[in-house]
């Protein structure tokens, strides 16, 4: 891919948006759609500086103020989940940054495989809730899926290094997160701050209070089962504090390749973007002698039981991850308010999975929808 053809990127005012922003700035690649939720100030900054031609704000409100902001530009702007849509098979460009936090990117990401652009994929959620949809249609359509998440593109380049039957495991390496080593009596009254302090990575509230349950662990491992063809049982988690391998490949020859760089999501970004040739470097260059030891060990999976029950939903499919997906939605939103504490994400998220245990045998994306308004709909009774 041509490093200077042009993008679109989708959740422009995240932590990976703004990342992407600025990896697109520093490598003079033009920008020229973007959209966010609510934000339609920081969009209108995001777009008079990038020289955009398109915007979408997925709050139907957000959308008319936008329109309002930039009344005297010829940028159009467009409203909804389907505005959304609408923009990305619209827009001139190669490839599409889809940074959208949960469920809500789904259908943007099958509008850009759709249109056959180039998917640098940063919302997990598309293949958790709707891998084998996400993937076949990427297949039918011939359009590349780079994995931008710091694991997925640490595995992306191991692959490289032998033929999918030579696989023996993948190895996701996780931080821990802000409660590695502690049991469950010691964070029952933890607070929003202390579970918000990770201890390597500068990332969204959502996605930071899932690195404290491993709950994005287990999404990643979903994650990591559809992108590469790998059945869960054939893939591990690893706890590797210092983030500095960002995971790595076990061959049959027992063999390990790993991956290593500054914690750094530019770099995955800037990968994605450029792949598949390689170009300098945002990030900074990784020094070893000042990070100085690598430490490694088993993730507490009783403590921290979302990861075994993602196991478990990655293991029988259908619908069942996208239950998961929704409930941890909706619990995580009602901690982040102040409504329950930590220990209640992982027992509102437990029980709906149980509760439908049933949606592993339903398959289709309407089916997967349906599956996912019920499970919201009995979390937030729970």
């Amino acid at each position: 891919m041509n490093i200077n053809n042009p993008i679109i990127i989708l959740g422009s005012t995240g932590s990976i948006g703004t990342q992407s922003i600025d990896v697109a700035e520093k490598n003079n690649i033009p920008v020229v759609a973007l959209s966010a939720n609510k934000n339609a100030s920081m969009v209108e900054q995001q777009a008079r500086r990038l020289g955009v031609s398109f915007c979408a704000m997925a709050d139907k409100n957000a959308a008319k103020d936008l329109k309002i902001k930039l009344a005297d530009t010829d940028i159009s702007v467009y409203s909804g989940v389907e505005g959304i849509c609408e923009m990305v098979e619209r827009a001139n460009a190669k490839s599409v940054i889809n940074s959208i936090i949960g469920e809500a990117g789904l259908m943007p990401t099958l509008s850009t495989i759709k249109s056959g652009k180039t998917l640098a994929l940063a919302n997990k959620e598309s293949l958790v809730v709707a891998g084998e949809t996400v993937m076949s249609e990427a297949a039918k359509n011939n359009v590349p899926v780079v994995p931008v998440d710091s694991e997925h593109c640490a595995i992306h380049q191991c692959l490289k290094c032998g033929s999918k039957r030579e696989v023996k495991k993948l190895i996701l390496t996780a931080s821990g997160g802000p409660f590695y080593g502690k049991k469950a009596e010691d964070i029952k009254d933890v607070t929003i701050s202390e579970v918000l302090a990770h201890p390597t990575w500068s990332m969204g509230a959502k996605i930071t209070v899932d690195s404290a349950t491993l709950m994005n662990k287990g999404f990643e491992v979903i994650e990591a089962m559809h992108l590469f063809g790998i059945p869960a049982h054939q893939i591990d988690v690893l706890v590797h504090r210092e983030s500095i391998i960002h995971s790595m490949v076990e061959y049959i020859d027992n063999s390990v390749i790993a991956q290593m760089s500054a914690p750094d999501m530019r770099f995955c970004i800037q990968y994605a973007l450029s792949y598949p040739d390689r170009i300098d470097s945002v990030s900074p260059a990784l020094d070893l002698s000042a990070v100085g030891a690598l430490t490694f060990g088993k993730p507490d999976t009783d403590t921290f039981s979302l990861l075994k029950l993602a196991f478990y939903a990655a293991k029988k499919g259908g619908a069942l991850p996208a239950v998961l997906n929704a409930a941890n939605e909706i619990a995580v939103d009602k901690f982040l308010k102040g409504f329950i504490s930590f220990p209640q994400i992982t027992e509102i998220v437990t029980a709906t999975v149980d509760k439908m245990n049933y949606a592993k045998d339903l398959h289709t994306l309407d089916d997967i929808i349906r599956a996912d308004k019920e499970a919201r709909k009995y979390a937030s009774e729970l």
